[in-house]
């Protein structure tokens, strides 16, 4: 009841006092404010994939579970694109409103729609015609194989309406309406919490059942967001003119530039999932696929907290940053890195004491369940540095800074990662795979540090050379 008022409320404020807000209210109020919504969308996200392997591990078996995981990396391209377009142009738009340029924003979010429509046809052409030798590619096996098909082909649909649902949610947080954004996205994930086990259980349709359940949710969420901008009395809205849709190379420079780094890293961890199903079948066969499944779903559900906490900081921290007022700017950043180190850290901290509960609430098979306890013991042993990582990435992004975000975006995954997991398995086995994350953590943790104390330094001096606006606290 208390998110709905906060929305009627919302809902009842002018648009110039959602804007006027980012620059006047306290940065712990906002933080709160945004973060909320961003967070509880984003574990709806989560919740969506979570509540598929759930039923299908217990539903349909383990080998159904390792199918599952070969398609993430499929679908971690797919978010990609969509990621390229939504947090590029979000960042944009707020920074653009923050200096009073809403023709600007205006472009930026016709510009979107347009690259967000083709992207999705060129991707889900190709998906549809080579799926069985993507999946192969991608480490299928002639068990997985089936079950990654029968829920690729029936979850194609539903990538098309996420990436809407998603991109055009960002866009409505960042534009002043973070608590709708929240309950779009929340309306879908209780569709699926109803259809799921329906379609699994009741129907028996198995692992296409949890694609169809998914594609049903996501398209009422994407019509429930989609119809936010053909709404002219909101502060973002689509328009007839066509000014708007003609794209711009300076335009769609400036969305793909910035966009870019959180857009490598989920491409770089559809091929780091490549990588590592391959290696994993080789020193554990299907059975260690599947245990690395849950554990991506697993700690899924602590980064989507910490993406949404960033999806929250990047408005906020963006418009003042356009409005030059930088002493806000830092002060939301570390209230930001504190509250995503303390969700991470308890996330560790169960999965390192509790590992076969957690294994059993996706699986009955006690092989599946020894082999993701071992993964889990040893794989979140350094993974309290993430949400300090994943924070000060969207930093980057926030300010405009696209080459800095990319590269810390590719450091732990490409940099880090992929080399250990080339040189450990080899002489560790299967723990050396596990080992490979919390050390590649370590790693990108380091740099990042480095990175963020000449940004921060640099921004004191920007603070010394312009006077401070007289704000409220």
């Amino acid at each position: 009841m208390v998110f709905f008022g906060n929305f009627a409320s919302e809902m009842e404020r002018n648009n110039n006092e959602k804007l006027s807000e980012l620059s006047s209210e306290s940065p712990a109020r906002l933080l709160w404010r945004y973060c909320l919504p961003a967070v509880v969308g984003m574990l709806v996200m989560s919740l969506y994939n979570i509540i598929d392997r759930i039923f299908i591990g217990q539903g349909v078996g383990p080998e159904a579970i390792a199918g599952l995981a070969i398609t993430f990396p499929v679908m971690n391209l797919s978010a990609a694109l969509g990621v390229l377009i939504g947090a590029g142009g979000s960042a944009r738009i707020s920074i653009l409103l923050g200096a009073g340029d809403k023709a600007g924003a205006k472009k930026v979010l016709g510009n979107a729609l347009v690259l967000l429509t083709m992207i999705i046809v060129c991707y889900l052409t190709v998906f549809a015609v080579f799926i069985d030798d993507i999946l192969m590619a991608f480490g299928a096996s002639e068990v997985t194989l089936p079950y990654a098909r029968d829920f690729m082909l029936y979850i194609l649909p539903g990538m098309f309406m996420t990436n809407f649902a998603f991109t055009f949610n960002n866009f409505m947080r960042v534009t002043g309406y973070p608590v709708k954004a929240m309950v779009t996205m929340f309306i879908g994930a209780g569709v699926n919490v109803v259809l799921a086990p329906v379609f699994i259980f009741v129907l028996g349709w198995g692992i296409k059942g949890a694609a169809i359940a998914t594609d049903i949710s996501m398209a009422i969420s994407a019509i429930f967001v989609m119809r936010h901008f053909f709404s002219p009395t909101h502060t973002l809205h689509f328009e007839r003119a066509g000014w708007m849709y003609s794209l711009s190379a300076r335009v769609v420079l400036a969305i793909i530039s910035v966009g870019a780094a959180p857009s490598l890293v989920n491409a770089a961890a559809c091929f780091i999932n490549v990588i590592i199903n391959k290696t994993l079948y080789e020193y554990g066969g299907d059975i260690a696929v599947g245990a690395a499944g849950i554990f991506t779903s697993y700690t899924s559900l602590m980064t989507m907290v910490v993406v949404g906490i960033c999806q929250g900081m990047q408005p906020i921290v963006g418009f003042n940053y356009g409005a030059g007022l930088y002493h806000r700017l830092k002060s939301t950043y570390w209230l930001a890195v504190g509250v995503s180190t303390l969700i991470v850290t308890t996330g560790q901290l169960t999965g390192l004491f509790l590992p076969g509960y957690i294994a059993k609430a996706f699986t009955t098979d006690a092989g599946l369940i020894s082999v993701t306890s071992t993964c889990l013991s040893n794989a979140l042993l350094a993974f309290t540095v993430v949400g300090f990582q994943t924070v000060s990435t969207t930093l980057f992004q926030s300010l405009g800074k696209a080459g800095a975000s990319i590269f810390l975006s590719l450091a732990r995954q490409v940099l880090f990662l992929i080399p250990l997991l080339l040189v450990l398995p080899p002489k560790f086995g299967l723990m050396g795979i596990w080992w490979s994350f919390p050390l590649s953590d370590l790693m990108a943790t380091v740099v990042t540090a480095i990175m963020v104390f000449f940004e921060l330094r640099a921004i004191s001096r920007l603070s010394s050379e312009r006077p401070v606006p007289q704000v409220t606290q």
